[in-house]
């Protein structure tokens, strides 16, 4: 049996900079980290007793006899294109937070399934293959209008600025110190709009409309240059000038598509900004999921938090490790 824990994450700036139509000819920058909220995958051989060759547990139940079978549409890629071994398994999938929520939690389960598949293959991935065999998957063969910054933030884990350039990607951990990081997170909340929505729509839309929002993207991506200046940098009032810009980010992103707001999320957002938060980032691609609130001090947030007595939300720590095998029998490979 093998575990594999995969950390959700917490995008800051340069969304929309990580899809390689802007890319390849502008560069991109993102700023991230990955939180103590998981994706768990399990994967265990499965005995030669039943009438089916896969067990596998998501949202809904599978007994497929062979891959072809398999409704799931990242597990039947990812054994398609990687795994050789035709043995039969039990697959089941948790997190602790519900998907459809911004947190990279797709692309946390596809690292996951692609890390647990080749070490249960006795061919274990470094976490740059990790990342780029999830981008494979969900791009090239579900063909999906994704970006490539979950993949790589979920997989290596930690604070994190990636860059994007045709030739190649870079994740570098932010330098800030510990105390600074922790006095960040400590300020912040997650706060849940009360809705779920699919990714794939929005993004399409964006894509669709490219050369409109160009000047968009473009200042998206220098408010996250400005943005890693300032987290590197020694102000002691960092967490206000960065709340400036997530306020001017928090503009582009909506001039991006119609779909990435609407009345609930800016209602939800001036209530934030009303009552104790000095600025609200909406995570993913928009239209739902969950709005990081940062508080200037701990006085503030207490007072955020007293007032969203109706409101479903939680604070986090950071994650450092990215995908992980917690627990493996060795017994359980296949030879």
């Amino acid at each position: 049996m093998f575990v594999c824990r995969t950390p959700l994450r917490i995008s800051l700036f340069g969304g929309g900079t990580d899809f390689p139509k802007w890319f390849t000819n502008n560069k991109g920058i993102t700023i991230s980290f990955t939180i103590d909220k998981y994706c768990y995958v399990t994967l265990r051989k499965l005995p030669n007793l039943f009438p089916f060759k896969y067990r596998l547990r998501y949202f809904k139940t599978e007994h497929p006899k062979k891959k072809t079978d398999i409704r799931h549409p990242s597990i039947k890629a990812v054994l398609k294109k990687f795994d050789r071994s035709n043995k039969g398994f039990e697959l089941i999938h948790s997190s602790d937070i519900p998907g459809l929520s911004g947190l990279g939690s797709s692309s946390a389960f596809t690292a996951s399934l692609i890390n647990l598949i080749h070490k249960m293959n006795n061919k274990p991935l470094n976490k740059k293959r990790i990342a780029e065999k999830a981008v494979y998957i969900e791009r090239k063969i579900l063909k999906e209008s994704v970006g490539l910054q979950d993949h790589y933030a979920c997989t290596y884990g930690g604070f994190n600025v990636i860059e994007y350039s045709k030739e190649k990607i870079s994740v570098k951990p932010i330098k800030m110190s510990k105390g600074k990081i922790e006095n960040f997170i400590k300020n912040s909340i997650l706060v849940y709009t009360g809705i779920l929505r699919e990714a794939e729509p929005i993004e399409r839309d964006k894509l669709k409309n490219y050369n409109k929002i160009k000047k968009n993207l473009k200042e998206i991506k220098n408010l996250a240059y400005k943005a890693k200046k300032i987290l590197e940098s020694n102000s002691k009032n960092f967490i206000e000038e960065i709340a400036e810009l997530m306020k001017e980010n928090w503009k582009n992103k909506k001039a991006l598509s119609k779909y990435v707001s609407n009345k609930k999320i800016e209602k939800l957002y001036n209530f934030g900004l009303n009552n104790g938060a000095i600025c609200g980032k909406l995570l993913g691609a928009g239209g739902g999921g969950y709005i990081l609130f940062i508080s200037k001090n701990k006085n503030d947030q207490k007072r955020l938090i007293k007032n969203l007595k109706n409101n479903i939300f939680f604070k986090f720590k950071l994650n450092n490790f990215g995908t992980k095998i917690i627990y493996q029998s060795d017994s359980d490979r296949y030879e």
